[in-house]
């Protein structure tokens, strides 16, 4: 690096890894230029209350130029990066190029659906916060769909809510559908008000949970029992189609009709790291994560860093890092110590992961924690989510309005955000024939009409899949 030039970071993203990196940053000689297609960094871990109304999208989300507005050195702008040109370097955007010393990519990941990527339509997952209000118009869809349906095998299909991948997201989501319809059936619903949803669990591997020691997989097992969340386990799914699963467990197959399907079973790279591997020469792992070395770097490249969930770092032979926060933000301050590091004409120790634990909420007073040695379950764990999960949380006013929600829902049962948007009197479809959610206006007043099987006759307007807060 030249003495007395600023040094000019651009980086890509701004999830928990761009976000560390950027804000440990705060040298002013140093020029950095955040870069995200969004204007708001989202704190991932919560998107499931989101999903099943217990917190509004902003309770979750800061506008990333809240984040920087006090750090003068950051300039954040809303940018889509389509290619980097390594040898001139710059990173290119729609229209304007961007010059940098650095670069700084951590673009993150997107749901993996193994090479069957049409399942997405009919099984969302949850990485954003267009993932998370789009499924909880169709959870809360399903609810007033059930309760002005007349046929039963259709009521049922209606209430049964299939979630594929036992990780942290998908107990976490299938324990939060069973809270959300004990919360709101029996008190505001008249016709489904006995009745009892069926939320269930498909997982490909022997068990729940896998990277929690066996104890604690055990008891987060009992607490879904508990819950009534039915886990199958060994289930590879098939086929997924617009009101129904295929799995196949050994040689047996069994297609279960569910009107909403919640997918939690993997996740893979975003595109923009193939895209940076290209023009680097680097390696992608099987799930289009870019292979860096141990500094975080590329081979042949080392001004160009990828961080995050989109970094395959191997800190072991034969494993890398688990695609959660506390790798993210320990990846980011590292990357930005050694960029500072380097202005010095210094070289910072190497990188180590400290494994600061690993936690799972399934639901009220029940949850799993492993910090080292010592593991926890049941309200201690519950307790000790709600403090790391909080202390995490940008912004002191996001923290406040978290915490009211969740001592509100605690004490009384209560979910404020559970909102159909889009959604409004005559002209709206409830819910198409397929089982999408038609929160659209219809193309026009005589739309035609169709019974379904309903209580009641709906007006169907074309679906065009949107609608997204």
């Amino acid at each position: 690096m030249n003495a007395g030039r600023v040094h000019r970071v651009v980086i890509v993203g701004g999830g928990f890894a761009g976000l560390r990196t950027a804000k440990s940053l705060r040298n002013p000689a140093v020029q950095i230029t955040l870069l995200d297609r969004r204007n708001h960094h989202v704190f991932q871990p919560l998107l499931y209350q989101v999903a099943t109304g217990m917190l509004s999208p902003a309770n979750i989300a800061t506008p990333l130029r809240s984040v920087f507005r006090r750090q003068r050195n950051v300039e954040v702008l809303l940018e889509e990066v389509v290619a980097f040109d390594l040898v001139g370097k710059v990173v290119r955007c729609p229209g304007r190029d961007f010059p940098y010393d650095t670069l700084v990519l951590a673009a993150g990941v997107r749901h993996h659906y193994f090479g069957h990527d049409d399942w997405e339509a009919d099984a969302p997952g949850l990485k954003s916060l267009e993932d998370a209000t789009t499924l909880r118009r169709r959870i809360l869809y399903a609810f007033e769909a059930a309760e002005l349906e007349d046929d039963p095998e259709a009521r049922e299909a209606w209430l049964t809510f299939v979630v594929v991948g036992a990780g942290p997201t998908g107990v976490e989501m299938a324990g939060a559908i069973c809270e959300l319809a004990r919360s709101i059936l029996a008190r505001e619903f008249r016709r489904i008000s006995s009745a009892k949803p069926r939320v269930l669990l498909i997982e490909g591997g022997s068990g729940i949970l896998p990277s929690f020691a066996v104890g604690l997989s055990g008891a987060a097992m009992s607490s879904l029992a508990r819950l009534g969340v039915v886990v199958r386990t060994g289930c590879i799914v098939t086929d997924v189609r617009p009101g129904s699963v295929t799995f196949r467990r050994g040689e047996a197959t069994e297609t279960v009709a569910a009107r909403t399907v919640v997918w939690a079973a993997g996740v893979k790279g975003s595109p923009l790291g193939a895209t940076l591997a290209v023009a680097a020469g680097a390696e992608l792992d099987p799930s289009g994560r870019v292979k860096v070395l141990a500094d975080f770097s590329l081979p042949g490249h080392p001004d160009v860093f990828v961080i995050g969930d989109l970094a395959a770092y191997e800190a072991a032979p034969g494993r890398t890092l688990p695609g959660v926060a506390q790798p993210a933000l320990q990846a980011g301050a590292y990357v930005a110590r050694l960029i500072l590091a380097r202005q010095r004409g210094q070289t910072p120790p190497a990188f180590r992961y400290d494994d600061r634990g690993s936690m799972a909420i399934i639901g009220r007073d029940a949850a799993i924690a492993q910090v080292g040695r010592f593991q926890f379950s049941g309200f201690i764990a519950c307790g000790m989510w709600m403090f790391i999960h909080l202390l995490f949380i940008e912004q002191c006013h996001n923290r406040l309005l978290v915490l009211t929600q969740w001592l509100r829902s605690y004490f009384t049962g209560g979910r404020s955000a559970r909102l159909i948007e889009g959604a409004s009197s005559a002209g709206t479809a409830l819910l198409d024939p397929n089982g999408d959610d038609g929160a659209h206006l219809a193309s026009t007043p005589s739309a035609p009409e169709v019974a379904s099987g309903r209580s009641r006759p709906i007006r169907v307007s074309p679906n065009t899949n949107g609608g997204q807060a």
